[in-house]
């Protein structure tokens, strides 16, 4: 297994990741999950589906009811029963000494990892209760890193419009707490690993198609109007307190 690789897998690891990032995500509730249906009685579920932190029609309605059913209850349970799917086969993997196809739970478990991280990560972003703007630390930081909010707000609008196929947009803060706005396609192609996100815009069309079809610009538009700024700047205090 590649360095890269192994590095990857113990730092998605959905519990390690939230301690990394803050309360307000290690906070949430989990959803049990049943063991994957192929292999009955084997996949033990280690990671679980977070519960929704306001109600499912929480955020109309700038994001609808039935898209953020589908994409909690569906899209993202997937996710996590995925990556319990291919830690498993990793594991037994180990317990045989047979590597033969560990390239390829190896990807599945990337794959399906950052696809549990960043959906619990894009939960908590969003809030029926946002404010316009952030306060305080977090919103003297961005000032200080992007030269006002508004610049700030283009430029993270601009990299979350142009995301080629599906992906996020996401910003996040080095450990000497630098804000940076970076693009990721798919979950785990374009990540950078000396970071940790502390806000993220999920641009999959699952995350909009049924409201906006393909208006992604729309969304994105009405996506700030959601962001939980109190949360992302607990998060930020929780990594800088980790220096």
């Amino acid at each position: 297994m590649s360095t890269n690789r192994r590095n990857f897998l113990q730092s998605s690891a959905i519990m390690t990741a939230a301690a990394a990032i803050g309360s307000s995500f290690t906070n949430l509730k989990a959803e049990e999950q049943p063991a994957h249906s192929d292999t009955p009685n084997t996949v033990k579920a280690i990671h679980q589906l977070p519960v929704l932190p306001y109600s499912i029609d929480g955020l109309e309605p700038y994001i609808d009811s039935k898209t953020l059913e589908i994409h909690h209850d569906k899209h993202h349970a997937a996710y996590v029963a995925g990556l319990n799917k291919a830690e498993d086969e990793i594991a037994k993997a180990r317990a045989k000494n047979d590597y033969s196809i560990l390239d390829y739970w190896t990807k599945k478990a990337s794959f399906h990892g950052a696809g549990h991280f960043l959906h619990s990560l894009y939960w908590v972003s969003m809030t029926p209760k946002s404010g316009s703007k952030p306060q305080d630390v977090l919103m003297k930081k961005i000032s200080e890193d992007f030269g006002n909010f508004d610049t700030f707000k283009n430029q993270f609008t601009a990299a979350a419009k142009s995301v080629e196929g599906s992906g996020w947009a996401l910003l996040t803060s080095n450990f000497e707490g630098k804000l940076q706005i970076f693009q990721v396609e798919k979950h785990e192609n374009l990540t950078t690993w000396n970071v940790v996100p502390i806000i993220a815009c999920d641009v999959w069309e699952h995350a909009y198609y049924l409201k906006y079809q393909n208006k992604r610009p729309d969304y994105i538009l009405a996506w700030w109007n959601i962001v939980d700024w109190e949360s992302a700047e607990k998060r930020y205090l929780d990594l800088m307190a980790k220096k």
